[in-house]
C-alpha cells in the first residue's frame, strides 16, 4: 500500500500569535498525529515545498522537522524526506495527547437537546460475517449479487451520453430514467398506478419515513404504529413531535379496531412485518382502508420485503387498494440490491410530493445522480429481476434447511 502523503495544504501559520514558526509547525504535526490524520509511514512535505507554501524560509521548515527527530515522532530518510516514525500515536508524550481545554467553550450537552446521540439503537456486529450462522437482518449475501453487471451500469451511467445530464446541478429534480421506471415498471407490479410528479426518490425507505413524520408534524399529529415494529419510525415520530401510540400486532398484523379515536395518521409494513415475519391479510388490509375513511387518518405503508415472498404470491400493496388517496407509500431498493445504495422512493398526492421535494431540497438537493442513473440501468436492462429470482431460490432453500434442522425441537417457525 503506498504511503500517505501529508499535503502542504494541511499547514497554517499565525503569524500573529507570538509563537515562533517552527513551534507552529511542530504543533501542526503533532496535533495531525494526536487526531490519527497521519499514521505511522505518513510522509510529510518537502522542506522546500512547505517552505514556499507557506512563504518562508526552507532552514526554518528543516529545523522543525529536525526538532521532531529528536522527539522520536518522525524519521529522515535519505532522499525520501520525512516521515511519520512507526508506533507513533499512542506513545505520544501525554502533554502532547490532551486536547487543552478551553474555557470560554460552550456547554454543548446544555445547549443540545442530545437525545438522539443517545436513543437505543439495533446495533449490528461489524464482525457478522466471520461468524458461522450470522442471524442478522438487513444485510446481504454479496455471493448473490451479479458485480460485473453494476459494474457495467455505472460504466454506461458515466458515458458520454449521460453525463450532460448527470453533470448539471439538478436542484430538486430527480433522475427521469428511473423515475420513469418505477412508474411502468415497478409499481404496476404492486398494483399502483402514479404520475411521475406523485413520485418522490429518496435515500432509502428511513429517508421517506422522516419525510413523511417531518412534514405531517407541521400541525399536532397523533400517529400510530405496531408494536412491535420498525423503531427508527417510532423514534422519528417522536423527534419531530408527534403523540405517538404502538398498537400490538397479532397474528394478522395490526388489529383496525385498537387504532385509539383521533388518530392521523398509522404506520404499518403489512407486506412483511418486521420481527414477526407476519403478511397482513387482503381482508385485514380492506379493513384498515374503511377505517382510515370512516375516521379520517391517513396510512403510510413500508412495503418492507415484498420482493422476498418466495413461500406464495406477494399480496397486493395496500396503495393499490386504495381509492380515497389516503395511503402513502414507501419503497426501498436496498433490500433487493443492496444496503448501502441507500435508495428508496415516495409515492403519494402531488401536494405532498411537492412539499416532500422542497424539503428533501433543503437538506441535500437529492440523491446522487450518478448512482440513480446507474440503479435505473441496472433496473431495465433486467439485472434486478434475475437477482430477485436467485435469491427467492436460495433464501427458500435456506428456509428448508432451516426447518429440517429444527425439527424435534419442539420450536414453531412463526413467520
Amino acid at each position: 500500500m503506498t504511503a500517505m502523503r501529508i499535503p502542504a495544504d494541511a499547514f497554517f501559520l499565525d503569524r500573529a500569535s507570538g509563537r515562533s514558526l517552527q513551534a507552529q509547525l511542530r504543533e501542526a504535526v503533532v496535533a495531525m498525529l494526536r487526531t490519527g490524520q497521519a499514521g505511522p509511514g505518513a510522509r510529510l512535505p518537502s522542506s522546500r515545498g512547505l517552505a514556499a507554501h507557506l512563504g518562508i524560509a526552507r532552514m526554518t521548515v528543516t529545523l522543525a522537522y529536525q526538532e521532531l527527530v529528536a522527539q522520536g515522532l518522525v524519521e529522515g530518510r535519505d532522499r525520501r524526506g520525512y516521515v511519520v516514525a512507526q508506533g507513533t500515536g499512542a506513545d505520544l508524550p501525554r502533554a502532547m495527547q490532551a486536547e487543552p481545554r478551553r474555557e470560554n467553550a460552550p456547554d454543548w450537552d446544555a445547549i443540545l437537546d442530545m437525545g438522539l446521540s443517545r436513543r437505543k439503537r439495533v446495533l449490528k456486529p461489524y464482525d457478522w460475517r466471520s461468524m458461522p450462522y450470522p442471524f442478522v437482518y438487513g444485510q446481504m449475501d454479496t455471493t448473490l449479487f451479479d458485480r460485473g453487471a453494476w459494474r457495467d451500469c455505472a460504466r454506461q451511467a458515466g458515458g458520454a451520453r449521460d453525463f450532460t445530464d448527470l453533470a448539471g446541478d439538478q436542484a430538486a429534480a430527480d433522475d427521469a430514467v428511473l423515475v420513469s421506471y418505477i412508474r411502468s415498471s415497478m409499481l404496476p407490479r404492486r398494483g399502483i398506478l402514479a404520475e411521475t410528479d406523485e413520485i418522490l426518490i429518496t435515500v432509502g425507505a428511513q429517508n421517506a419515513l422522516w419525510l413523511v413524520a417531518e412534514l405531517l408534524t407541521r400541525r399536532p399529529l397523533r400517529a400510530v404504529c405496531e408494536n412491535p415494529g420498525y423503531p427508527d419510525t417510532l423514534q422519528a415520530l417522536r423527534w419531530c413531535g408527534a403523540e405517538v401510540r404502538a398498537v400490538d400486532v397479532d397474528a394478522h398484523g395490526l388489529p383496525p379496531a385498537d387504532i385509539p379515536d383521533g388518530t392521523g395518521a398509522v404506520f404499518v409494513s403489512p407486506s412483511h412485518h418486521a420481527p414477526t415475519g407476519v403478511t397482513m391479510p387482503v381482508k385485514r388490509r380492506r379493513q384498515l382502508l374503511r377505517a382510515a375513511a370512516d375516521r379520517d387518518f391517513i396510512v403510510v405503508e413500508d412495503d418492507y420485503d415484498f420482493e422476498m415472498s418466495y413461500l406464495e404470491a406477494p399480496s397486493p400493496a395496500l396503495k393499490s387498494l386504495d381509492r380515497d388517496d389516503r395511503v402513502l407509500y414507501v419503497g426501498s431498493f436496498s433490500k433487493a440490491l443492496f444496503p448501502g445504495l441507500r435508495l428508496g422512493f415516495l409515492v403519494g398526492p402531488r401536494q405532498l410530493i411537492a412539499e416532500a421535494r422542497e424539503l428533501r431540497a433543503l437538506i441535500l438537493r437529492h440523491p446522487p445522480g450518478h448512482l440513480q442513473r446507474t440503479a435505473a440501468y441496472f433496473l431495465a436492462q433486467g439485472h434486478y429481476d434475475m437477482l430477485v429470482r436467485g435469491m427467492r431460490t436460495a433464501f427458500a432453500a435456506r428456509r428448508t434447511a432451516l426447518q429440517q434442522a429444527l425439527r424435534g425441537t419442539g420450536l414453531r417457525i412463526a413467520g
